[in-house]
């Protein structure tokens, strides 16, 4: 039976932690970092436990008819893959990291630290969880490799079925208990509703909308492209230094798309606090990125639209938005249609505190652990 389930989370008001950076390697093109805390003492080192890898995927295939011979595919697990009486992987969760990002910013302790301990809802001594780099981020295939603007012009579609052939050939991974996405990730999760639903088990997006990238939304976007491209030293894509002025209009843009107003107004009251928060930003965010590889990530979702097929989303699927989201405005008032149209679908959208971190809420788990509680045990099979 359908389930049409739908609420306001309201997001609690406990005092939070100062503004967050994005994990090393920190890429300035992840809209909605705010500042958050450092790890602090008694903190479980999960950087330590990691295991790395690459999935060399070949003769990758992408949408635009470009190919490539060999594509790689890093990623991070956590935890132990545990297998059934057929030998299939039963305890994989597979977290999707944001535009510009990578999967070590998963190992942010106001995510880390709330999910991945024992007896939290991600338990690594039960769960076996993946982090990836996508295509174009992080250690993964990306045009600062060598080819620069030559790159294959790869899409949302692309980068999902990347991520189903490295859980298939590089970690024999034909089924996932769950599927977390944010942002980017978040659109991800509702690409794998059409590209192979019955992979996943239960789904929980957070922060995007399940239809085409465009108004304002675009325009942001657009205008980060064009500010690198203005400058004369980003010269086609051939440039020998980085072009400084266009990674900063870029990096402007982007960092202003996912700040949160109410949270900024407590943590920075003054014009000098403010001017002081924002110019230190943005140098260190310009700071080891490459400019085509920003162009590529932003992009990707130029043709992305899963509005007509959301109905084939049958797994459970809490979805999360939060109202001081720039980037996906919840008055909009579309959210709730989508929601409605997903067969075990729940919609909620947090509301805008003075703690909760615009965009980036989605990578604050205090305010939707419980919500992920109660995905895991509705999906429980």
């Amino acid at each position: 039976m359908r389930s049409k389930l739908f609420g306001l989370l309201l997001a609690c008001s406990v005092l939070g932690a100062p503004a967050f950076a994005q994990s090393a390697p920190a890429p300035a093109a992840t809209p909605g970092s705010t500042p958050g805390p450092a790890t602090g003492t008694g903190a479980v080192d999960y950087a330590a436990q990691l295991k790395q890898g690459d999935a060399i995927l070949k003769d990758f295939s992408f949408g635009t008819g470009e190919t490539m011979a060999e594509l790689r595919m890093h990623y991070a697990t956590l935890g132990t893959p545990r297998r059934d009486a057929q030998g299939r992987v039963t305890n994989a969760v597979m977290v999707l990291h944001g535009t510009g990002g990578s999967g070590l910013q998963f190992l942010q302790p106001q995510f880390a630290q709330e999910l991945f301990g024992p007896g939290q809802p991600l338990d690594i001594t039960r769960y076996y969880v993946i982090l990836p780099d996508n295509i174009g981020h992080g250690k993964s295939s990306k045009p600062s490799d060598g080819l620069k603007m030559q790159f294959p012009a790869y899409d949302y579609t692309d980068m999902v079925k990347a991520q189903r052939r490295m859980l298939v050939e590089g970690l024999k991974v034909d089924r996932l208990r769950l599927v977390m996405g944010t942002s980017m990730g978040c659109m991800h999760g509702f690409v794998w509703g059409q590209v192979d639903p019955g992979f996943v088990q239960a789904m929980m997006p957070m922060a995007c909308l399940p239809m085409p990238i465009a108004g304002h939304n675009r325009m942001w976007r657009k205008a980060a492209v064009e500010g690198i491209k203005a400058d004369p030293v980003w010269a086609g894509g051939d440039y020998t230094a980085p072009p400084v002025m266009g990674l900063r209009v870029a990096a402007s843009l982007l960092q202003v798309a996912g700040f949160a107003p109410l949270y900024l107004q407590k943590a920075f009251p003054t014009r000098d606090a403010a001017d002081a928060y924002i110019t230190q930003r943005i140098e260190a965010s310009i700071k080891g990125i490459d400019a085509n590889d920003i162009i590529y990530q932003v992009e990707s979702s130029r043709n992305y639209d899963p509005s007509a097929s959301v109905e084939q989303m049958t797994m459970p699927v809490t979805w999360i938005n939060s109202s001081d989201d720039f980037i996906n405005p919840w008055d909009y008032g579309v959210a709730e249609d989508f929601g409605e149209r997903l067969p075990d679908g729940k919609y909620l959208l947090i509301k805008a505190t003075d703690d909760t971190r615009g965009h980036s809420t989605h990578t604050w788990a205090k305010f939707w652990t419980d919500e992920l509680v109660a995905l895991l045990a509705r999906s429980g099979r």
